[in-house]
Parts: C-alpha cells; structure tokens; sequence
C-alpha cells in the first residue's frame, strides 16, 4: 500500500519505526513542525499529521503515589521526542526514566484532524507488570492507524514502581501503574478529538501484560465509561494478587533492598536490582502486579464471574496455539535433554496447576502419538497455563450472557507475542503470506474498533466459535476441545494471584 508520498509504507515501516523511537531528542529545532493539534491540554506540534510522539499525560510521579496530570500546555509542545520506558531489568530500552508517563498519538494523516471522529484504539504494552514499552518498534501505530483509527500508544510505572503494595504507607502503592492508565485514558477522554479521534468510540487492546491490565482495569470502577471495548492478546487476569500474598512479596523486596533502605528514596537502580529476589510464593522472579486492594480494585476482575461494570462492553480476546516456545530456552533445565522417560518432571513444576503430570503425558501421548516430546512439552503447558486463563474469561463471559469473540493465532505455530507484529503491521518478515495474515488480523481488530464485531459469531458454550488466524484464516467449532476438557478437570489458579 503506498502513501500519498508514493513511498510504499511497509517498507519504510521499520525506518520509521527507529527514527521515532530510537533517536535522541535534539535537533528538534531544526525541523519543520508543520502539522499541530489544537487540544485542551495544549497545542501538540509535529513534522507529520500522522505522528505525535511522547506527549506527557502525567507529571513526574511520586514513587508509590497516585499520579498527577500534566498541566495544560501554555506553548506549543513539539512531539515527536524519545519516549521514555520506565526503569526495569536488561537494556532493551535504553532510555529509562522515573519520568515516563507519556503516550504517543498516530492518526490516518487526514487534515484538519480535529473534523474526524475515527474509532480510537489505546495500546497497553506487555511484559507482565515489570517490563516492556511502547518505545519497541513492533508497537508503532502508523501502519494501524492507516485502517482509519487513531492508535494510542501508553508508557507506565512498572514493577516494584508500579504496584509494590506497601499500604501503611502509600494506600495507592499496590495499583500505581493501572492508576496510570486510567489517568492517560482520561487524558484520551479529553483531547483525543484533537487529533481526529471519537472520544465516545475508544477500544483498549493489549498484549500478555497489557491484555492482563485491560482485564483488571474492567473490574476498577474509577475506569468506567473511560473506554467502550477491549481486547486482550494472550493476557488474562482471573484474579488479581491478594492481599497478603502481596504484602509477603513486599516484605521479600525489602529484604532484598537491604536494612534501613527507604524504598521512596533509594536510587531506582537499587529498586530494579532488589527485583531478583526469589518470589516467596511462585519461586522464581519476584511477581508485581495489581492487588485486591479493596480501595481501587474491590473484586477480582473475572472471578467468581466477570465485573459487572463491564458486561456490556464488548470484548474480544485470543491466545497462540503455541505460547510457551517464547518462555523456554532451548539449552534451558526444561528443555535441555529432554526425552519422553524425564518429561513428566519437567511439565510439573511449569503448568502451574495440581495434577498428576505422569497421567497428564500419557494422555497427550495416546491423544498425539507422533509428537516428539519438546511438540508435547508446549501443547500440554500452554494448555495448562497460558491458554487457560483466556478459556476461563470466555467462558465466564458466555455464562454472563455477555460473551466474548475468541481467536486463536496459528500461524507457523505461533508463540507468545507473535501477534504483535500482525496486528501492527511490523516486523522485518514481510512474506506473502505473513502479509495475508497481518491483514486479516488488522481486519478484524480495525473492524470490531468501529462496530463492536470483528465479523465472526461469539463464544458460546455450545459451539465454542473461535477465529483461526493462520495461513488459511477460518472459523471453527470448539478448537482443542480435548486439551480444554482435560485441565477442566482441576481448578484455575491465576499465577501470581
């Protein structure tokens, strides 16, 4: 598809994708801000009708508490900076500040902006609570926001930033970073139509973590009626941290951070260091994530069933059939030297659910009798663990009588996070068939933005309708049905809740 530049906008994508999140913030003098959007929050200036990067919806946070808006703009601000990631673990984002609440703004590029009224989609990023951000390329909303929508995508407070609970101190610690998304979608509510966006027509969408946060903020009354749909991509969230579980992980964190360490003033890389500490629940990583805080979440978001607050809002939600061969390193203790005698002890600890493992492999062995045993390793702990979340909120959905849509990516065996790049209409592999793929993904997100409907029947207890994305893109009937109906047998437990 080109542009009205000519220039073939797939392309260019990844170009562009570096040059908006990857440069750093100088030289803005220099260029030519042409293009603004008259807002009540200020006048935005950019270099294209398409772009507005890194607009502040929030001041600088106070640690642990519930954020601030930004003042409105007396000058024109010119967009287009380096998006800051809040501090986390690795280098993947090398541009890491305190000071990260900020969201970028891409439109179809139609002039004058504010005359549209285009569905809005907000993007939540994932990596569970304690990673990730929207500076990644994979999440550049042009190539989306040509569909005819405005895409939004939101940077937030993560990890211990985020939601370490510590309420005798700082009653909105638990749920700081979903304070933050409410307070950037009530920004949304307030200056969207600025940029050609229909503030009453707003769809979140999010992936892994990000669909997990949509899930809670469902259930999180200070959010309603700030967005009127909501996707989830391979994030669920059942059921929210506990209470005292949350206070126990705390507790660990403090230890770790060391005595006499005042979390509020430590520097923040001591902070990010004191997350290696061994979760005291799960083991592993120390799990942040949203508490049931009885302040701002009260109930947990899909259990004993869905949030009334949001039944009426129409949500569509989808996993990849092959989630798990994102999680696992092929040279790594569940995967090394893996053979059918030892598989039994490496899928126990990681389904995340109490069942004999020895009967779960000999079932999956009668039902596959030609797979290898890495192809049963992922079919039985996606089923168990990352698939199984989502077949719980769309079952509660359909029980409510509000169901869901469903979707399952298939494509070249999708793992964890490869829709991303379909949705968006990024990444480097630009195959023919891939491109098909994409297409009909961004299809259907585009078209349940405006409507409601992605354009396949909902998810009922009877048929179990899910869209099959994949080469040969197609509706069937209760896919998995066996998988499904074996781990129906033991009770859901959310981790980390």
């Amino acid at each position: 598809m080109s542009g009205a530049d000519g220039f073939d906008r797939r392309t260019i994508l990844g170009g562009l994708a570096a040059a908006t999140f990857l440069r750093p913030a100088v030289a803005l003098a220099d260029m030519p801000m042409n293009v603004w959007a008259e807002a009540p929050a200020g006048r935005y200036a950019s270099v294209s009708p398409q772009e507005f990067g890194a607009i502040r919806y929030g001041l600088k946070p106070r640690r642990f508490e519930a954020p601030v808006a930004a003042p409105d703009e007396s000058e024109i601000y010119q967009t287009g900076r380096l998006i800051p990631s809040c501090p986390q673990t690795g280098d993947r984002y090398p541009f890491q500040d305190e000071d990260c609440l900020f969201l970028n703004v891409f439109t179809p590029g139609l002039t004058p902006l504010a005359k549209q009224k285009m569905p809005v989609m907000v993007y939540f990023h994932g990596g569970a609570y304690s990673s990730g951000s929207v500076a990644d390329p994979l999440n550049h909303g042009m190539f989306l926001a040509s569909k005819g929508v405005v895409v939004v995508t939101v940077n937030h407070r993560l990890n211990a930033l985020g939601y370490l609970y510590l309420p005798d101190r700082f009653p909105d610690s638990g749920n700081a970073g979903q304070l933050d998304l409410i307070l950037a979608l009530q920004w949304v509510q307030r200056n969207i139509a600025a940029f050609g966006g229909n503030p009453a027509n707003v769809t979140v969408f999010g992936q892994s973590g990000g669909g997990a946060k949509i899930a809670t903020l469902m259930a999180m009354p200070e959010a309603a009626g700030l967005f009127h749909k909501a996707i989830t991509m391979s994030g669920q969230q059942v059921t929210a941290s506990g209470p005292l579980n949350a206070r126990k992980r705390a507790a660990t964190f403090l230890d770790k951070l060391g005595p006499g360490v005042d979390p509020a003033t430590a520097p923040v890389e001591r902070l990010i260091a004191a997350l290696s500490a061994t979760d005291p629940i799960l083991g592993g990583g120390l799990y942040m994530g949203p508490v049931l805080d009885m302040k701002h979440l009260a109930r947990h978001p899909f259990w004993p069933d869905p949030a009334p607050q949001s039944l009426t809002m129409p949500m569509m939600l989808g996993n990849t059939v092959m989630e798990t061969r994102a999680f696992y390193a092929a040279d790594g203790k569940q995967l090394a030297g893996l053979t059918y005698d030892n598989l039994a002890a490496r899928i126990g600890p990681e389904m995340r659910v109490d069942i004999d493992p020895l009967w779960v492999v000999a079932q999956f062995r009668t039902r596959y009798p030609g797979a290898q045993p890495l192809e049963l390793f992922h079919r039985i702990v996606t089923a168990a663990r990352s698939w199984r979340g989502q077949v719980e909120e769309a079952e509660a959905r359909a029980r409510a009588g509000s169901p869901a849509y469903v979707y399952q990516l298939d494509y070249m065996d999708a793992k964890h996070a490869d829709d991303i790049a379909l949705v968006f209409g990024t990444g480097a592999d630009q195959s023919t068939c891939k491109h098909q793929v994409s297409a009909a993904m961004m299809t259907a997100f585009t078209r349940f933005a405006k409507t409601g409907n992605p354009g396949w029947a909902a998810y009922d207890l009877k048929k179990r309708r899910t869209m099959i994305f994949d080469a040969y893109t197609r509706v069937e009937d209760n896919p998995r049905a066996w998988e499904r109906e074996l781990f129906a047998r033991v009770p859901y437990i959310q981790p980390g809740s």
